[in-house]
């Protein structure tokens, strides 16, 4: 399985935040758009950094009052893992293991095209599991399900 198998079912959205904008806004789009991270991009879209729900955590048990003045590239993370479409499902996994990520952009020279989460693998193998499954019991019952 590809990474580009998993955008196709899960979608190419993704929802970024401008490093000068202060983190109590960032904030209000991780809580509703339900997710857990946001890409840091610059007025060309280029990836700048990122910033996560446990960045921002991290951020309000050290001086909960800054969160409306702080901005985003206060907090974020520059160091940025990506992976590319066509990378294989578990080689990202190993990767987002061994780098202790939750959340990985997607990218095609230097173009977002999304961004996926440890939690969207494991419900897109779950998926395909539950597929192959299946395929195995209709085989060997000889019938459809």
């Amino acid at each position: 399985m590809k990474v580009a198998d998993l955008l196709k079912s899960k979608g190419q959205t993704v929802i970024t935040v401008s490093p000068d904008e202060p983190v109590f806004q960032a904030m209000g789009k991780l809580i509703d758009n339900k997710i857990g991270s946001l890409l840091v991009t610059d007025v060309e879209n280029k990836i700048v950094g990122i910033i996560s729900e446990r960045d921002i955590m991290r951020a309000a048990y050290s001086d909960y009052d800054l969160l409306k003045t702080k901005k985003v590239s206060q907090l974020m993370s520059t160091n940025i893992i990506v992976a590319i479409p066509d990378d294989d499902i578990d080689y990202i996994m190993g990767i987002m293991t061994q780098n202790r990520i939750r959340h990985l952009p997607i990218v095609t020279r230097e173009t977002i095209v999304g961004m996926i989460s440890i939690g969207d693998i494991v419900k897109f193998q779950l998926e395909e599991i539950q597929v192959k499954n299946r395929y195995l019991e209709e085989y060997m019952y000889g019938q459809t399900l």
